[in-house]
């Protein structure tokens, strides 16, 4: 089972690593999103935001410290469903659809990264 949990530490870790990487790499892309949103301080907000999942796609990647991972997870993710993909004040269908298809994705990730919390440290293969 060690191996599993440890394949699955991958794939998660590379995911939120892949998505720290576009917040450096499609900051400006981004940064107009999160503008278009209301987020104060839009180009500091994904910046901020790219850390946090650099942060925690490490953390969970590598095993080390995984409580500051899940931590700066969670502070990713609050934020982020409330104001990124509050579909409730979307008047149009399509686009309400898809903000709440993000809320809920969000929301099972914020799930999922807690539950890490869960595993018993160190954790295996972990390098802390």
């Amino acid at each position: 089972m060690n191996i599993i949990f440890l394949i699955g530490r991958i794939i998660v870790g590379v995911f939120y690593l892949f998505n720290a990487s576009n917040h450096f790499f499609q900051v400006n892309a981004l940064t107009g999103y999160a503008q278009s949103k209301g987020v104060p301080s839009p180009r500091l907000a994904v910046l901020a935001a790219g850390v946090l999942l650099l942060i925690g796609g490490l953390s969970i990647l590598t095993g080390f410290l995984p409580l500051v991972g899940v931590i700066a997870l969670v502070l990713f993710y609050v934020p982020v469903v409330f104001m990124m993909h509050a579909f409730w004040k979307v008047q149009d269908p399509m686009a309400k659809m898809g903000e709440m298809v993000n809320f809920t994705k969000d929301v099972a990730l914020l799930g999922s990264a807690l539950m890490f919390l869960a595993v018993p440290q160190p954790w295996p293969f972990g390098i802390g």
